[in-house]
């Protein structure tokens, strides 16, 4: 069995160096062998479900180690098949995705930094984040992490 954790530690410190506890987080779980994805929010690491759920504690220590506050941990397993959003809501966020990038004039994997920024926001505007999953499909359109999606929904609220 495979699985994925997404694990956050906070304090978190918006732009600039990441914070101590969430590269002290990172090199824990690849120190265990996991294959991570590091973002401003928080880090995903997936592996199979012994090496991944030995790697935990360590994980949660390094974190409170390195100065977090609070570490949050989400599990999922990878290996399943599970069936996807209704093909209309597919269809939808397709639909909108591709009228944003008409509008832009771009392929969104294509566009700078702050042009992504305004996709996500133009996405926001129109409800695109209402849809299941969405932050996932839209992050792979970007060629971003779903973490990076999040922190650009975060700057537009801010």
């Amino acid at each position: 069995m495979q699985l994925e954790a997404e694990f956050t530690s906070e304090p978190f410190h918006g732009e600039g160096a990441p914070p101590e506890h969430a590269l002290l987080a990172r090199a824990a779980a690849e120190e265990a062998g996991l294959e991570t994805d590091f973002g401003p929010l928080g880090t995903l690491a997936r592996g199979s479900v012994d090496e991944l759920l030995a790697s935990l504690p360590a994980i949660a220590r390094a974190a409170l180690e390195g100065g977090a506050t609070r570490v949050t941990l989400q599990l999922r397993r990878t290996d399943e098949t599970k069936p996807g959003p209704p093909v209309e809501l597919n269809s939808a966020l397709s639909r909108l995705i591709a009228d944003v990038e008409r509008e832009l004039g771009a392929k969104l994997a294509e566009l700078d930094r702050p042009g992504k920024q305004r996709a996500v926001r133009l996405l926001r505007e129109r409800g695109a984040f209402h849809l299941r999953k969405s932050v996932s499909a839209v992050a792979e359109a970007l060629g971003v992490t779903r973490f990076t999606v999040y922190n650009y929904l975060n700057r537009e609220a801010d």
